[in-house]
């Protein structure tokens, strides 16, 4: 009640001080209950969304984890060995060239695209294609090689060394 309405009523009687007294309590405690459970529920909802929040993240870490320990068991499953490679594949990582000495039937392969080179750990190894492809959905950076994509090269009709064909096994 306004401040005159409740003076006016207490003046002419009808109104009791006590019992005016104990409702103003009452609706204090129902504004003060009523604002508490207002924050309740949103501190619930907030840690609600934190505790998704963290669920989702703690299941993509998972994810990261089972699809790292698929590629490293592809590659150790799946690797061609080099044994008795003396012929220099040199492939660019990260801007450095690399060497990896191979036979001469991997260099092919590898210039054709039937075999590719994937990093496992500081070294590298050489997986068949098909593994490589399925490693490249999980984790694109462990595949460094990978000859499958014929690119066509911009020709400049000025060069005259256009007509000259350069090829894939250079040893440079």
């Amino acid at each position: 009640m306004s401040n005159s309405l409740k003076n006016q009523l207490l003046k002419s009687g009808l109104a009791d001080p006590k019992k005016l007294k104990k409702l103003e309590h009452e609706k204090r405690t129902a504004a003060d209950k009523d604002e508490a459970r207002k924050l309740a529920q949103k501190a619930l909802e907030e840690k609600q969304a934190r505790d998704r929040e963290l669920n989702r993240q703690q299941q993509e870490e998972r994810e990261a984890k089972a699809r790292e320990a698929q590629v490293i068991n592809m590659v150790e499953t799946q690797a061609i060995s080099r044994k008795g490679g003396e012929t220099a594949y040199q492939f660019a990582d990260g801007g450095k060239i690399k060497k990896l000495y191979v036979t001469e039937p991997q260099f092919n392969q590898l210039v054709k695209g039937q075999i590719a080179v994937v990093r496992k750990g500081d070294g590298y190894e050489l997986v068949p294609t098909v593994v490589a492809e399925k490693i490249l959905t999980r984790d694109e950076s462990v595949v460094v090689v990978l000859n499958t994509r014929v690119e066509k090269q911009e020709v400049d009709e000025e060069d005259p060394y256009k007509d000259y064909v350069i090829p894939d096994d250079l040893m440079w």
